[in-house]
């Protein structure tokens, strides 16, 4: 087979994967629905951790390349109250494990890395079909098919290669994030870019927030949270950007202005981000021929390790199929054993920090995570 590996998917972890096969001269195809890969924007700002995501880029061999990519100053943290209140006020002295990148740049990063062709762009996958000897047919929307030796569904929240091996499907957290963003803020809306600061910014109260980062420039990256059933958010008209944002404000009462500017004067229409998880501990019986990362393997709130995670899914996936040449299923094997016992683990620390953050000793509780965490 030309392409022994066949990757469903060209997020971050689809990409680790990729790349860490060339290193070790395995070649391998990815399939992705987006038209190009500038098709849309790639979200916001991303913290790189030092346990997990920077080794995955490590044995990508694009370590050097992604610490040109950093953001400085971008891991200071500020919590806030409501009324624009300084509860916790942390500085980025550069000694933090956590350096912050533009998403849609570092994904760019990855895909350079690869060799032409490696990525084919418009191929949305209908449906995959076992064929019963380990391998597996990939149906595309415009009725081409694909026959993969080893298949790899690096393809999110909704993944149509996870029914080939779970019955698992997402379900709707109870909470919500709309997206803003607030362009030039320095010289516009100063009040707000100063309540923000330098890096992240949050303003908690139970089931509710207000969260914003800093990046690139003086562009503001808002995620408002809110605990809504989803007829709540369907009953608001997102294609009215005024009447959207009008209404999520109107969930803050009484909030500083500094803060509800956010939204209310957002340069950009609010994108609903409706919160979906997989069960905490998800995981399959062996398959012979496929396997899952990322998203689609563990699907979870956001928690800053989402795409740490399915980085290193994807670099040890690709270092156990190099390991084991003529063993695939040793290495998926190896992949999965690991994968699940650090995804199990990583789903409860975001349920606890989600608990924290919305739940109804917030923002306090935050406040004394943090006292506790460095008094240890």
């Amino acid at each position: 087979m030309r392409h022994p590996v066949t990757i469903i998917g060209a997020g971050l972890g689809g990409l680790v994967l990729a790349r860490v096969l060339h290193v070790h001269d395995i070649p391998a195809v990815v399939f992705e629905a987006e038209p190009s890969p500038d098709s849309r924007p790639q979200g916001g700002m991303l913290d790189i951790h030092d346990h997990n995501g920077q080794p995955a880029l490590d044995a990508a061999g694009l370590l050097d390349r992604f610490q040109d990519l950093v953001l400085e100053g971008r891991q200071a943290m500020r919590l806030l109250d409501r009324d624009g209140g300084v509860l916790l006020d942390e500085p980025d002295d550069g000694t933090g494990g956590r350096p912050e990148v533009q998403r849609g740049e570092l994904r760019r990063l990855l895909l350079d890395s690869l060799p032409d062709g490696t990525v084919r762009w418009g191929r949305k996958v209908a449906a995959v079909r076992p064929r019963g000897d380990g391998r597996h047919e990939v149906v595309f929307a415009d009725g081409a098919v694909h026959l993969a030796d080893l298949l790899v569904g690096a393809d999110g929240a909704w993944s149509k290669v996870r029914p080939l091996l779970s019955g698992a499907e997402p379900r709707y957290t109870g909470r919500s994030f709309v997206e803003t963003y607030l362009h030039d803020a320095d010289t516009r809306y100063p009040a707000a870019a100063k309540a923000v600061g330098g890096g992240a910014m949050l303003a908690l109260a139970p089931g509710k927030g207000i969260q914003a980062h800093r990046e690139r420039g003086d562009t503001l990256h808002t995620y408002v949270a809110l605990e809504h059933p989803r007829d709540w958010f369907a009953a608001v008209d997102f294609t009215d950007a005024a009447a959207a944002t009008a209404r999520i404000a109107a969930e803050f009462p009484g909030w500083a202005p500094e803060l509800t500017a956010l939204i209310t004067e957002s340069d950009t229409a609010p994108v609903l981000r409706p919160l979906h998880e997989l069960p905490v501990g998800h995981r399959w019986e062996r398959v012979p021929g496929v396997t899952l990362l990322g998203d689609a393997a563990h699907l979870t709130v956001p928690n800053g390790e989402g795409a740490n995670l399915a980085m290193l899914d994807g670099a040890e996936l690709g270092a156990a199929l190099a390991a084991h040449p003529g063993d695939v299923e040793t290495a998926l094997a190896e992949h999965e054993r690991a994968m699940f016992t650090r995804s199990a683990e990583a789903a409860t620390d975001g349920a606890v920090a989600h608990e924290l953050m919305f739940g109804p000793d917030a923002p306090h509780a935050v406040v004394d995570f943090f006292a506790a965490a460095g008094q240890e």
